[in-house]
């Protein structure tokens, strides 16, 4: 605990020197809205934008060729993109060339980056050029309307869309594109031939690991990778407090009900019926593509969509051990369900220059509006596209989701299964200490559940909680 004091305050003074020099210590500058200029976008003058993001060359090669077909649209535009290792080193390396006015003018970016880069006033608010009716005349003649139309708006999966307003102010910062979430994979060979029915609620799932620890002893029935997942996610769909991007009080989450279901799970790990990533020492698809015959294998993997290829065994003499199934992850209410909405938005940074702010807003509406980028771009990364009007195209449909299965192509099959539960995705508050709290809740569920505490287990978790938030407190500031 002394060690990650001291290296809380290391960074807390790092902060303070970086970026929090620009706007006060820890204090996120006022948003003023983007001022569109008069003559709206110019299409004449040469402007080149950069883009920070994490692709690898697969992608890379998607993205270049619709980097073409956008200057057909304007060729004034000059898109410099460049992988910048990973989404921490996105941050990183934003977060140092803010300091000195040198930021990107779009990059990659989760909600409590966003949040970070906020504390010196950098991004860009969406919101004007999003309501903007300003007609954009292009180079070859044709015009599209500056901001989204109302189609456009709807046409977002809504989860996906309403997180670039979960920064307290009720303002836009941020569009998504491309998605993950988590979902249940399961040994479908397995339940098939035991008559298993795949669980829907927690109720369901606790009774179903009862009834394959009786079939298979030496088993841990399911895997859950992130414990930090885990937390918000019930906490999410019991409807309690975990954290709030306003008010004085910012870390919500130690009450009753959250220490309840910590205390149940608890129980779970105890019994053996489940592990998660830091407790097993490895991701859960480990366990869950381990043969039968090994000690320790798991029937069922909670993680996250994107890696359904990691869920799936290796094939022996050409054929799958076992066929893999994919259903949305248990629920409190399986009538009302909440699952977690991950994976890469864009932001776009503020610049002197307003014409380089909406050049990038046109390259940032181009692929987030753009059909075939978004089915290109969630075929070649496992992620999910982030507009709904993606489903009816020819090749998507035709060439991906309809080829769904639990073998060859587990990924359309992880992807339909994304789709299909598009009205149940969530995000939570995005503020200076949100990725605080999420570390912390990670690893409180990581010490209740492993913790091998005799006595009054009630008192114990709730000083696990106490503690979690205190140091949630000290870290933020």
């Amino acid at each position: 605990m002394k060690q990650t004091r001291i290296l809380a305050l290391v960074l807390a003074v790092v902060m303070c020197l970086g970026i929090a020099c620009l706007a006060g210590c820890g204090k996120k500058k006022n948003a003023a809205d983007f001022v569109i200029p008069e003559g709206g976008f110019d299409v004449n003058t040469p402007i080149t934008i950069k883009f920070y993001h994490t692709m690898g060359s697969n992608l890379r090669d998607v993205l270049d060729r619709y980097v073409i077909e956008f200057n057909k649209l304007y060729p004034n535009i000059t898109v410099e993109h460049e992988q910048v290792g990973s989404y921490d080193d996105v941050r990183d390396q934003i977060k140092t060339e803010i300091t000195v006015g040198n930021q990107p003018n779009i990059a990659y970016c989760y909600p409590d980056h966003v949040a970070l880069y906020n504390l010196a006033g950098a991004v860009t608010t969406l919101d004007s050029l999003i309501a903007s009716d300003m007609t954009v005349t292009r180079k070859d003649g044709s015009t599209e309307t500056l901001g989204l139309t109302q189609a456009q708006i709807d046409d977002f999966i809504k989860g996906y869309y309403e997180e670039g307003k979960e920064f307290g102010d009720g303002k836009m910062y941020t569009l998504p594109l491309s998605k993950s979430t988590e979902v249940l994979y399961y040994n479908k060979t397995f339940f098939d031939q035991h008559g298993l029915t795949v669980p829907t609620t927690w109720d369901e799932l606790e009774n179903l690991c009862a009834q394959i620890k009786a079939i298979d002893p030496d088993c841990i029935p399911l895997g859950y990778d992130s414990e930090s997942n885990w937390f918000i996610t019930m906490a999410e769909q019991q409807g309690s407090a975990y954290t709030s991007a306003t008010g004085d009080e910012k870390f919500l989450f130690d009450n009753e009900q959250n220490r309840a279901f910590v205390a149940r799970f608890r129980e779970w790990y105890q019994k053996g019926y489940v592990t998660t990533q830091e407790l097993s020492g490895g991701y859960t698809s480990e366990l869950f593509t381990k043969a039968e015959s090994e000690a320790g294998n798991s029937y069922m993997s909670i993680g996250s969509s994107a890696g359904a290829t990691h869920q799936r065994p290796d094939k022996v003499d050409e054929k799958y051990p076992f066929e893999v199934g994919i259903a949305t992850i248990p629920q409190l209410n399986a009538a009302a369900p909440k699952v977690i909405s991950q994976g890469p938005s864009l932001c776009i940074f503020k610049k002197d220059n307003p014409q380089e702010v909406l050049a990038s807003w046109l390259f940032v509406k181009f692929l987030t509006t753009t059909v075939e980028f978004q089915a290109e771009f969630s075929m070649a990364s496992g992620y999910v596209p982030v507009i709904k009007s993606v489903e009816n195209n020819a090749i998507y449909k035709g060439e991906f989701l309809d080829k769904a299965d639990g073998g060859d192509y587990i990924s359309a099959l992880s992807a339909k299964i994304c789709l299909q539960q598009q009205e149940a995705y969530y995000t939570s508050p995005a503020f200076n200490g949100s990725s605080v709290a999420r570390d912390q809740v990670g690893l409180l569920m990581q010490e209740c559940l492993s913790s091998t505490w005799t006595g009054d287990i009630g008192a114990q978790i709730k000083r696990a909680f106490e503690k979690a938030v205190a140091e949630c407190k000290y870290q933020a500031g």
